[in-house]
């Protein structure tokens, strides 16, 4: 278990997901994929300043959206082990699981939102970035898309208690925008 999951080697980092400790889990994978997908959409945009004048908003859109959706997986590590503390505890008699859950919620609501910004982001580099890059903005694009689903699962996962909680249709909707971008 570690607090800065930016920090690891990579072989470190999937040592991290594969131990068996609690977390990080898929909330801070789908973060580390959605801000490796705006990092490779990010990318795709620079080089097609030369034919396209908009190249350098879209590149910057999606570093912005890289920096928001990195911090996020060490966000989601903490809030998932402070839930699953709490329920391993049997504390889910009061208002503070209730809170731990409703964190461990939002991390991914803003995971699975990032991801749908991403795609659809994506999307329209990949209608206007070179040619030779469009590959990798697809595949950036599902990957966003992926992530958000991932999201949204975990969203109506921490939410258990709250079916109808409208995060739930919230991150649902992020992942069928996303979903829709990678569709095209």
């Amino acid at each position: 278990m570690t607090d800065d999951l930016l920090a690891l080697r990579v072989d470190e980092l999937l040592g991290a997901f594969g131990a068996g400790d609690p977390d990080p889990g898929s909330g801070s994978a789908a973060a580390l994929v959605v801000a490796m997908a705006a990092s490779l959409v990010a990318k795709a945009a620079r080089h097609s300043r030369d034919e396209w004048a908009e190249a350098g908003g879209a590149a910057a859109q999606a570093e912005a959206l890289r920096l928001r959706a990195a911090p996020l997986a060490d966000a989601d590590a903490r809030v998932y082990r402070e839930a699953h503390g709490r329920l391993a505890r049997a504390e889910g008699a009061d208002h503070t699981l209730a809170g731990s859950l409703d964190r461990a919620a939002d991390i991914p609501l803003q995971i699975a939102r990032a991801g749908a910004d991403v795609a659809i982001l994506g999307r329209e580099v990949s209608e206007r970035c070179d040619e030779a890059l469009k590959p990798d903005v697809l595949g950036a694009i599902a990957l966003a898309a992926g992530a958000a689903q991932a999201a949204a699962q975990l969203v109506a996962a921490n939410l258990t208690v709250a079916e109808d909680d409208a995060r739930v249709t919230e991150a649902n909707a992020y992942a069928e925008a996303a979903i829709g971008s990678a569709r095209g």
